[in-house]
């Protein structure tokens, strides 16, 4: 015979409470005492109770998931190794308040309505962006649903919530250090100049190199090897004197190693190569990549934390801006 499924009934009566104590504790309510909600957690686990999904929702309005929307072509999400740490440390931290992540794709036009029919159809309670860039028109087509973004979206600063690294003053550090090894013709592949990587980067390279930093010694690569590749050709055929690269990310930065390899460039001793990031690609690369490093697991951490703020109502008080730190190993 099937066995009968433990209920909330069942749940109460295993922890000497009552029925409506073990309502609100599974509904949120933060006034259940420390030892009422450890009996109650105990029974959980001794009763082997499942929580009802859409009667918690019923009463809740919620639906205890959130939607994760990655701007970017789908093949970026397996390559990048940046976005499984976003993805996997937002899912640890949403599972921590019993809330599901859904990945979604909005590389296009119908990946955006896609998303947006999805949100609006009542699918999650919030939405976490991931490389959005400027003038993407999904943030404004969701801006009465909970949204955060990680990074910046350029443009919308003061109207997105966002927590981010310091991308500008993690550019200046790499920089003054390429300048203070003696580097005299320093020249930089940055990223897409609608993301704020792209953007923020670029600034903070030009803060310290001033007249130096010429049009000719800069270059735009899309954060992929490829794109590294042929970015740091274009810069060795534009100006061959280069004796350092800064690179937007440590993926591009692999790629530039590759192009100055077959030109027969010794890394570092012909030319200085740095990447951002301090990604798995780093210590892949031969040689290890001078980089630097971004706290991505803290900025999904905060990001997420944003949104779930949100969620339960509370002010926007201002962006999450966390440090970055120089890495110093064998190409630079």
């Amino acid at each position: 015979m099937q066995r009968r499924r433990p209920t909330i009934h069942d749940v109460a009566a295993a922890a000497g409470v009552s029925r409506g104590t073990v309502s609100r504790l599974l509904n949120g309510d933060k006034y259940v005492s420390t030892s009422a909600k450890m009996a109650i957690e105990r029974a959980i686990a001794e009763t082997g109770y499942v929580v009802n999904r859409n009667a918690r929702s019923l009463v809740t309005q919620r639906t205890g998931s959130v939607v994760m929307v990655l701007s970017e072509p789908q093949e970026k999400l397996f390559e990048d190794p940046n976005f499984s740490v976003l993805l996997r440390t937002a899912t640890r931290r949403l599972a921590e308040r019993d809330v599901s992540l859904v990945l979604m794709i909005a590389a296009d036009d119908s990946d955006r309505d896609r998303v947006e029919r999805y949100v609006r159809g009542g699918h999650a309670d919030g939405v976490l962006l991931i490389s959005t860039h400027a003038g993407d028109p999904l943030p404004d087509r969701l801006r009465d649903i909970p949204a955060v973004a990680q990074g910046a979206v350029l443009g919308r600063e003061g109207v997105i919530p966002y927590a981010a690294a310091d991308d500008r003053e993690g550019a200046r550090q790499m920089t003054r250090y390429l300048a203070g090894q003696g580097r005299k013709r320093i020249a930089t592949i940055t990223g897409p100049l609608d993301t704020p990587g792209g953007a923020l980067r670029l600034s903070g390279f030009c803060d310290v190199l001033g007249r130096r930093a010429a049009k000719r010694l800069i270059e735009h690569g899309d954060y992929t090897q490829l794109g590294g590749e042929s970015a740091m050709a274009r810069l060795l055929e534009r100006a061959p004197d280069i004796d350092a690269v800064f690179v937007g990310s440590d993926l591009m930065a692999a790629g530039a190693l590759s192009t100055l390899r077959a030109a027969g460039r010794r890394v570092p001793e012909d030319v200085a190569v740095a990447g951002f990031d301090d990604s798995a690609v780093a210590m892949t690369t031969h040689p290890p990549l001078t980089t630097i490093r971004q706290p991505l697991a803290r900025v999904a951490e905060e990001t997420v934390g944003l949104l779930l703020g949100l969620i339960d109502g509370a002010e926007y008080t201002g962006p999450v801006i966390l440090p970055t730190e120089l890495v110093v190993r064998e190409s630079a």
